[in-house]
């Protein structure tokens, strides 16, 4: 019995590392960069300058649901682009400095009234 436990150990043993090296070297990464894709799309904001799969560059002027809307080129065209068919964030508008000066412009208001 101990020799058929051993053998079929010796058996399934390769299977199971290649099992896992399948795992760690493919399928993690990949988990890992749809998640981080996901959360790129999910955070684009107005202001914000993106490229899309297609290759157009714009700067999002209305975010909703599924779509953002840019303007593209210097001649203010506006495109709806569904969000999955953006590539990837060119510039982040920095979003908390610009809540951070609104806050502090009417601190300053405020003092002066």
């Amino acid at each position: 019995m101990n020799f058929e436990q051993g053998n079929l150990l010796t058996t399934f043993l390769p299977l199971i590392v290649m099992i896992a090296i399948f795992y760690f070297a493919l399928i993690r990464p990949q988990r890992k960069r749809e998640k981080e894709v996901k959360d790129m799309r999910g955070s684009l904001a107005i202001g914000d300058e993106i490229l899309t799969i297609g290759g157009i560059v714009g700067t999002i002027i209305q975010v909703k649901e599924d779509l953002v809307v840019i303007e593209s080129s210097g001649m203010k065209t506006r495109l709806e682009v569904m969000k999955w068919g953006v590539s990837s964030v060119v510039k982040k508008k920095n979003h908390s400095n610009n809540k951070k000066q609104a806050a502090q412009e009417e601190t300053s208001k405020e003092e002066k009234n």
